[in-house]
């Protein structure tokens, strides 16, 4: 070898020692035999930040004669694996699933509201409310001060409470000034309050829901054990983290006929009727904690705070804030968030330091606290508080409804994938037997891999918003 040859390939191994782990992994991705087939397969499932890589086959045989009518190998994909969605909803953790998860809750609220999707069109002429409901105060906290301006808390004769801090303040708070959302003291502040009122949400809900059909039989002057004769209740729920950290839910709630969403509820079931009823049963249902010596019996119920609003269809609502569409964008906006937005984390916490490590306000870091240290008691093992103090003690699905409200997710996802099979699925039949086989493999990112990605779901993001502009366009010319 040359001095020339020589020096040029240490001047090569140099510039390599110089680049950044991100840069060699990326020369090394590029250089696969396989790279532009993943780079399609990465394309195909929107640019997914954390992938799941299954190995395997998938075979679809004519059932009477045996022949293969399609038949899908891995063996012959990049590293023998197929990249899927992970289907996260959360916008922290997959931007792109999230988008798409958020899609699938617009559609599925939508179509309990407008029909369609196997929903009766009738649905538009049912009583249909959308209710906000909230937690309970377990202390003052700091506030945004909103569009008049107005001081958080201001209080003209002062005061200073047991623990020698202000009762009261002055300021005026922006939405994302860090003061928003925590305790005036946080020595007053009822953190084993607000830990048990989460991990009894799900009660209350299911309980309010009882005493929803328990107060509309007794409006109607019927029993509750023949109420489903006359109507039946249909819901769709959404939970959302509050700055303070406490979980409100937003709520479409339906009457139906007694054979759902295809018959008209009674006469007497009117929209007035229906918020009445909402109301009072907000107002008196109850559940209660386990007893403790170290919190006694806790009372779990809603807070004040309770809106309801009438929601008016897309085709007659020329004005109204709460018409089928907004409703249903407004609960998929939020089905896609999750504790970080309030400032917490979305992994699971397993220990005690963790909680002290933990990239949290103060606020935060109490509640995960007591959700670790009342997990520690027998009485409220039930609970299980220590597997949910990510969530400060919610361990309920962030969407639920009933099962006659509206489609599903799997429908959705199953319409969505058959269309992009060409229609493929919609034609197999009963005639048809398919035989499959698929494992886990692997699942993430290697750094140039993410990077490419996020080019992949940024470029599609850019290019989405592009298309709505140029729709709006159009609208605007038309007119």
């Amino acid at each position: 070898m040359t001095d020339q040859a020589r020096r040029s390939v240490l001047n090569e191994a140099e510039r390599l020692r110089l680049l950044s782990p991100t840069e060699r992994d990326l020369i090394r991705l590029v250089h696969e035999p396989g790279y532009a087939r993943w780079l399609d397969q990465i394309k195909s499932i929107g640019g997914c930040a954390h992938p799941i890589y299954l190995a395997g086959y998938t075979t679809t045989r004519h059932a009477v004669t045996g022949e293969i009518l399609r038949h899908y190998d891995t063996s012959e994909e990049p590293g023998g694996r197929m990249p899927v969605r992970c289907r996260n909803r959360r916008e922290t953790c997959c931007q792109p699933c999230s988008y798409l998860h958020a899609g699938d809750t617009f559609h599925l609220v939508r179509s309990g509201l407008q029909g369609g999707k196997g929903v009766a069109d009738r649905v538009q002429l049912h009583p249909r409310l959308f209710v906000t409901l909230t937690a309970p105060s377990f202390g003052a906290v700091h506030r945004v001060s909103g569009a008049e301006r107005a001081r958080c808390r201001p209080r003209r004769e002062g005061g200073v409470c047991d623990h020698g801090r202000p009762l009261g303040c002055g300021l005026r708070h922006e939405d994302r000034d860090s003061a928003v959302g925590q305790p005036l003291c946080r020595d007053c502040y009822d953190y084993p309050g607000h830990v048990l009122w989460h991990a009894s949400a799900g009660s209350l809900w299911n309980r309010y829901c009882d005493m929803i059909r328990r107060h509309l039989a007794t409006a109607a002057g019927i029993t509750q054990s023949r109420l489903g004769e006359h109507l039946r209740v249909s819901f769709a729920k959404a939970a959302e983290y509050q700055k303070r950290g406490a979980v409100h839910f937003h709520a479409v709630i339906r009457l139906d006929g007694p054979d759902g969403p295809s018959s008209p509820p009674p006469p007497w079931a009117t929209t007035d009727m229906l918020a009445d009823v909402v109301k009072s049963a907000a107002d008196l249902v109850r559940v209660h904690t386990p007893y403790s010596p170290a919190t006694g019996e806790r009372v779990i119920k809603w807070g004040k705070q309770i809106d309801v609003h009438p929601i008016r269809s897309d085709a007659f609502a020329e004005s109204s804030t709460f018409t089928d569409s907004a409703v249903a964008a407004y609960v998929a906006k939020y089905v896609s968030k999750s504790v970080g937005e309030a400032g917490g984390i979305d992994y699971r916490i397993h220990d005690a330091d963790s909680i002290r490590m933990a990239p949290v306000n103060a606020h935060l870091r109490a509640l995960m606290a007591a959700c670790w240290r009342l997990g520690d008691l027998p009485e409220l093992e039930a609970l299980n508080l220590r597997a949910w103090t990510h969530t400060l003690g919610y361990r309920g699905h962030v969407l639920t409804k009933s099962r006659q409200y509206s489609t599903t997710y799997g429908a959705l996802r199953s319409v969505r994938a058959d269309y992009q099979a060409g229609g493929v699925l919609a034609l197999e039949d009963t005639d048809t037997v398919t035989d499959s086989a698929w494992r886990y493999v692997g699942s993430g990112h290697s750094p140039a891999e993410a990077d490419i990605a996020f080019g992949i779901a940024e470029d599609i993001t850019h290019l989405r918003e592009i298309r709505r502009g140029m729709i709006a366009e159009g609208w605007k010319y038309a007119e």
